[in-house]
């Protein structure tokens, strides 16, 4: 293993917490031996580009410092390759992180953590889904939680889980069931009225929303969150019970365990790991293992 580490730092991550919390993560790194690169980016694609370029040439591993977003862009990088994927989660959802019990907001703390994990050998490796030529590691959102997600990301007065109960608000004036055909491991395809669809990698989206909240990151399989045709009013029922998942056990949702899904819908915008995927109709896979995390041996699933 190389003693050099590439940083992949995303400076507006939280606003402003990205580019403050990359000195404490380099410190604790460079104190445990290592040789710390960073690495930014003039937009997204000059990010990536930055990014697999340091994965190509070696490097030990890629520790990405930002939010939901740049956890995105750090995925695109080493899925499926053997370089090890660091998680210092400073943004406003964190929901990558939260999934594998890694520290949030502490970024001396995980930057520790990834140190020890190098030198210890406490990787993870975990799934992650595949639509088309895009990973996502948390969840797949199609329907009104996208919707949601839409509106929340216009939202520059708040941020935080305040933001999406502001936009959940805002969007059930407009609610409506949709039509979606759905495909599940392939078998025949239905068509189902339904309020989302939300295809699980993780438990979590929205910064805490528990909407696939018994997936599991490393069995294989996706966790398919239904949310079936329902009122307004069930709605309003329904959505505060995402916070603690205890939503799966209403009469209106169902969920699936696959491998793959087809999902499509006239009008719907898909979103992973709460950036923009494309509208419907996509495909989905489930990727066993195809990254390792360094989670430390102390961490949920090790």
């Amino acid at each position: 293993m190389t003693s050099e580490i590439t940083l992949f730092v995303n400076p507006t991550a939280g606003r402003g917490r990205g580019a403050r919390a990359a000195q404490p993560a380099a410190s604790a790194l460079r104190d445990a031996g290592f040789s710390v690169r960073t690495v930014l980016g003039e937009d997204a694609d000059d990010a990536l580009r930055r990014a697999r370029e340091a994965v190509a040439a070696g490097t030990g591993a890629l520790i990405a410092v930002g939010g939901d977003g740049l956890m995105s862009l750090a995925l695109q990088a080493v899925a499926g390759t053997s370089t090890p994927l660091g998680v210092v989660a400073v943004g406003t959802g964190n929901d990558f992180a939260r999934a594998l019990g890694l520290p949030i907001r502490d970024p001396a703390a995980a930057g520790a953590l990834a140190a020890r994990a190098l030198k210890e050998g406490g990787h993870r490796g975990i799934d992650l889904g595949r639509a088309g030529e895009r990973w996502f590691g948390t969840v797949l959102a199609s329907g009104f939680d996208s919707r949601v997600n839409d509106r929340g990301n216009r939202m520059r007065f708040v941020g935080g889980r305040f933001k999406y109960d502001l936009a959940i608000l805002a969007e059930l004036a407009a609610f409506k069931p949709i039509p979606y055909r759905i495909r599940l491991d392939g078998g025949e395809a239905r068509e189902i009225q339904a309020t989302l669809i939300a295809v699980g990698n993780g438990t979590t989206y929205g910064g805490g929303m528990r909407i696939c909240a018994e997936a599991e990151m490393d069995d294989g399989l996706f966790d398919v969150t239904v949310v079936g045709e329902c009122s307004r009013a069930t709605l309003l029922k329904v959505f505060p019970k995402v916070y603690q998942g205890t939503h799966l056990s209403h009469p209106a949702v169902t969920v699936h365990r696959v491998s793959s899904i087809e999902l499509a819908a006239a009008g719907v915008t898909a979103y992973a790991d709460g950036e923009p995927l494309g509208a419907l109709p996509l495909m989905a896979t489930c990727v066993p293992g195809a990254v390792q995390v360094l989670a430390g041996r102390g961490a949920e699933g090790l």
